[in-house]
């Protein structure tokens, strides 16, 4: 057994599996044989410098077969050994390696919210160049231990995380509840990443798997209920119609129940709460502003000029009395109940909805321009359905007709008298 220990140099079989192997012994007898598994490299260091490597196979220690061995010869041997230091790097992919924790503090782009990242996953780790691997990574870990290197290479994904994805979030506006659709992404970013700043060590991140971005549980809670909210307050018309609806469902479920164990000042609460829900509320705030929406979030939450919540917001009609922001279509205020103009090009004769700058209607012909009426007495324009003047307090006669209403009537007849003089057509 020692006679087959000193005629033969290779990598023990318990450490196979090791990404770096370093032979115990630094002189190195004449005409010994080094074995190179198909997944490893030897090389020969002398002096802190690389001095030669054998690739896969078996090779006799002479400077006659390799001759970067002639500058190692050991004189005090008589010729007989090569004082050297030789490492066994393993050159397959090492796969399964884990990692995970915090990355940092953000601010979700859509809600403004600062949440906390977590990222977990495993990886693929490879040597890309083992001369690297040798010179620079020995010294800055154990070497000798496949934990200690990946343990090592794991923070410095971490690190490197810190930076990558908040970057993507921040720069691309990606919302926290929907980066899943964006993992692909992520692990691109974050690999190209972590291989700039593994290079210089000899080492590669080749691929990820499971990768995974969440969020604590008490912040993925608060990030859904704010986008629950804002998606009903949308639907709603504005947050205070959604509220009002919110309490006035909590309150009929309270008295359904009888009360539950509620105190009688509380039920007189719940009715107050309920007579304030049933009446209009002026001045109420407008609905959120549209924002970016996450994936699979749907019109209620997705805005921000695409999607249908998009639309919702460029066709919003404002109330003439509140200034609260409706959606289109309504005809009455969501918050005070004033009744709302009808959309721009409306006709007034058939109702038919034209496109926008038409002049007259494309079903009857009446002219779409606004009628405006004057007051006789003082010739203060008169808005539609006034009945006193705002200039001196005039009545207005029931049966004035507005300027351009009589041009807008001989049109429509003569529209009207054209298709009864040519039946058939």
């Amino acid at each position: 057994m020692a006679l087959f220990g000193r005629e033969f140099i290779a990598v023990p079989d318990d450490r196979k599996g090791q990404i770096l192997f370093k032979w115990p012994d630094h002189n190195i007898r004449k005409f010994t044989r080094a074995i190179v598994d198909a997944d490893e490299l030897a090389l020969f260091l002398n002096k802190g410098q690389v001095i030669g490597t054998l690739p896969p196979g078996q090779h006799q220690i002479d400077a006659n077969e390799l001759p970067f061995l002639g500058a190692v010869i050991d004189t005090v041997t008589g010729g007989n050994a090569y004082r050297a230091e030789l490492f066994f790097v393993g050159t397959r992919e090492y796969t399964g390696q884990t990692f995970g924790g915090r990355i940092d503090d953000v601010q979700d782009p859509q809600t403004g919210m600062i949440v906390t990242l977590r990222v977990f996953g495993d990886y693929a780790l490879k040597v890309a160049d083992p001369a690297k691997v040798v010179l620079n990574l020995v010294g800055t870990v154990d070497a000798s231990s496949n934990d200690a290197i990946t343990g090592w290479v794991s923070d410095q994904l971490l690190k490197v995380m810190r930076t990558s994805v908040t970057t993507e979030i921040v720069r691309n506006g990606w919302p926290i509840l929907g980066l899943s659709a964006y993992t692909p992404d992520i692990e691109k970013a974050v690999i190209d990443a972590a291989n700039v700043q593994l290079d210089a060590y000899g080492l590669t991140i080749s691929r990820m798997g499971n990768f995974d971005v969440n969020l604590p549980a008490e912040d993925e809670a608060q990030l859904k209920g704010l986008a629950k909210d804002t998606a009903y307050s949308r639907l709603a018309g504005s947050f205070n119609a959604y509220a009002a609806g919110e309490a006035a469902l909590g309150a009929g479920q309270g008295m359904a129940k009888g009360g539950g164990s509620t105190g009688g000042a509380f039920l007189a609460a719940g009715l107050g709460v309920g007579q304030q829900v049933g009446a209009p509320q002026p001045g109420a705030g407008a609905p959120p502003p549209p924002a970016p929406g996450f994936a699979g979030g749907g019109p209620g939450f997705a805005g921000g000029g695409g999607g249908a919540a998009g639309a919702v917001a460029e066709a919003a009609v404002e109330c003439p009395s509140c200034h609260v922001a409706n959606t289109a279509g309504a005809k009455f205020c969501s918050s005070c109940g004033t009744a709302l103009p009808p959309p721009a090009g409306t006709c007034a004769s058939c109702g038919t909805v034209n496109v926008p700058g038409a002049k007259f209607c494309s079903s009857c012909g009446t002219a779409l321009a606004p009628a405006v009426s004057h007051c006789t007495g003082c010739g203060a324009e008169l808005a539609p359905g006034a009945k006193f003047c705002p200039g001196c307090g005039q009545a207005v006669a029931a049966d004035a007709v507005p300027a351009g209403a009589a041009d807008a009537e001989a049109t429509a007849a003569a529209g009207a008298g054209g298709d009864a003089a040519q039946p058939g057509a």
